[in-house]
């Protein structure tokens, strides 16, 4: 192997820090400074807006992660919590592009005046299905649907505009918060009230069941509900799902492909009283198809593998017990909202299906 390629693989391996195990009280953190700070440098970094920072712990008064749902195995997954109810309804008339995350964005309003996010891109189809599975279970998600095709009056893209025929668009994935919803910050994954608790390790179990890789603290969300005066936490961003267990270095392998989704690993080991799962994985291949240049996303990505490791086998076996009561068709009308080929839906519901399987007999 020529020195420089050795060389700096040998930086990658020295430069990943040991990982410290996670906070157990959110207390303890949220104490720890007035502002976020870079674990790199121990330095400020600069200011976010308001609600793309940490929820102030002063906010938190009824702060809600989960929900009971009444019965499982009546919900409709092809319409999701939403229902027909708030189908979107064209025409729709485009409004403002988004400027943030991987995706093209852009906001719309429908017939009936009501504000739409959508999103276009490999991470649309994966995402509504994931908000169905995670709603069916019992954690909070947005309204989404897939339209399989939308005619959006005056909508001009400056990123994905490749993807915009004239004015219609396919495959693109609406999303909404009621009215009464109001995001007034993110959460963190190693510092919330829920740290420990079996809903919190249940929604862990949930991101290696769809491969969610992608679990960066900027995707948590929590909203202050007017009517309910809860704060609402939720994952906002479950796109980069039903793939690889991580970052793969060609991206259409990494979500919603049914090949990386056959031939990824789920349950790596059991130790006793714990399991550790494959998801999220740090983009090994990435790093080393890079050379060596990509060693501090490698190393931020490393940082996240504990949110699937040494899960207690008693909450992996309840997330598993909850998601039994899922029919065949229910899963399969999860995969049909996402508007996945049939062939495809078939082979995502059976590997659903061994991965609970794996939970209950843990």
């Amino acid at each position: 192997m020529p020195r420089t390629i050795l060389s700096r693989l040998v930086i990658a391996c020295v430069l990943v820090p040991a990982l410290a195990h996670p906070v157990r009280a959110f207390a303890a953190a949220s104490s720890a400074g007035a502002g976020p700070q870079d674990a790199q440098t121990d330095t400020a970094v600069p200011a976010k807006k308001e609600n793309d920072r940490p929820v102030e712990s002063s906010l938190l008064k009824r702060p809600v992660l989960w929900k009971e749902q009444d019965t499982i195995s009546s919900l409709d997954l092809y319409l999701g919590q939403g229902g027909e109810k708030h189908l979107p309804a064209p025409p729709f008339t485009f409004v403002a592009e988004g400027k943030n995350g991987t995706n093209p964005k852009f906001d719309v309003t429908d017939a009936n005046g009501t504000g739409w996010r959508c999103k276009l891109g490999d991470e649309a189809r994966p995402e509504v299905v994931a908000s169905r599975l995670l709603w069916a279970v019992g954690y909070y998600v947005n309204d989404d649907y897939l339209l399989p095709r939308a005619q959006v009056q005056k909508i001009h893209l400056k990123r994905g505009g490749d993807q915009v025929k004239g004015d219609r668009v396919e495959n693109v994935r609406f999303a909404r918060k009621p009215a009464h919803e109001k995001k007034v910050g993110t959460w963190e994954w190693k510092a919330n009230p829920f740290y420990g608790t079996r809903e919190f390790n249940g929604l862990r179990v949930m991101m290696a069941v769809m491969n969610n890789w992608d679990l960066k603290d900027e995707n948590n969300s929590v909203y202050q509900d007017s009517k309910s005066g809860a704060q609402i936490f939720l994952i906002n961003d479950v796109g980069a799902t039903f793939g690889s267990n991580g970052l793969a270095f060609s991206k259409a392998r990494a979500k919603g492909n049914i090949d990386s989704f056959k031939g990824s690993k789920f349950i790596t080991r059991v130790n006793g009283d714990t399991v550790d799962f494959a998801t999220p994985s740090a983009p090994t291949s990435v790093l080393l198809l890079s050379v060596g240049t990509n060693v501090g996303y490698y190393t931020k990505r490393k940082a996240l593998e504990w949110i699937g490791r040494d899960i207690p086998v008693q909450d992996a076996r309840w997330m598993g017990s909850i998601l039994s009561q899922l029919s065949h068709q229910q899963l399969f009308d999860a995969f049909r909202a996402g508007n996945f080929p049939i062939e495809a839906i078939n082979d995502y519901v059976s590997v659903v299906e061994d991965r609970i399987q794996e939970l209950k007999s843990l």
